[in-house]
């Protein structure tokens, strides 16, 4: 399980304090698929960055026992003046990898780079930089895996491709998503977290949580 106990995270502006999330206390279940389902706004971003711990709230904490990834969005994660094995071998020390050859090759071969893994990234295109960061992610055995719409990038068969990863992953892991498209929620997903007006509910009937969401 994830906790989330008396959670602050805010943002400042010009007319005072944004709140995302105000004393917010939350567990979130071990051994589910979960999708993330909330309007533009709701705080499904910010709540990825709090379970990744790539952001921190202003009061409270986040514990949990799992080995959570990075959230895995379009192209997050790596360096663009770095190549693309210079990124994946920074990513790899990063998150404890042992055999930094073998996880380089496996990454190089997932993003179907070929002699551009050894060019800075600054030079892909926005679906190379994209496939880099997914293959990098799940390469990597991580206990929950956090996806940022990151399974509609590439070409219809690199698609597929990342679907089938993310399949077996969610085998002998577990899926929180974020997803637009209400089809790869069905497929990943056994269950939701509706996120409103800052407040988080669990839904382990998804149907019943993307109706709540569609009807608002």
């Amino acid at each position: 399980m994830i906790e989330l106990i008396n959670v602050c995270k805010y943002y400042p502006s010009k007319l005072g304090r944004q709140y995302v999330f105000n004393n917010l206390n939350f567990t979130i279940p071990g051994g589910h698929n979960i999708a993330l389902l909330g309007k533009n706004g709701a705080g499904k971003s910010t709540l990825f960055r709090l379970l990744a711990g790539s952001e921190y709230p202003n009061q409270g904490q986040v514990t949990t026992p799992y080995n959570i990834s990075w959230p895995v969005a379009l192209a997050t994660g790596v360096h663009p003046k770095m190549t693309g094995r210079e990124n994946t071998r920074f990513i790899g020390r990063v998150n404890g990898v042992t055999d930094l050859e073998y996880y380089e090759e496996r990454v190089k071969q997932f993003a179907e780079l070929k002699q551009k893994y050894d060019l800075p990234v600054r030079t892909y295109s926005s679906g190379m930089r994209s496939r880099l960061a997914f293959a990098c992610c799940i390469a990597i055995d991580f206990d929950i895996y956090l996806i940022d719409e990151a399974i509609s990038v590439g070409d219809p068969k690199f698609r597929r491709k990342t679907k089938h990863a993310l399949l077996n992953k969610s085998k002998t892991s577990n899926v929180i998503m974020v997803s637009h498209e209400l089809d790869d929620v069905r497929l990943f997903c056994d269950s939701a977290i509706l996120i409103q007006h800052g407040q988080l509910s669990f839904f382990n009937d998804l149907e019943q949580a993307i109706d709540i969401y569609e009807a608002n």
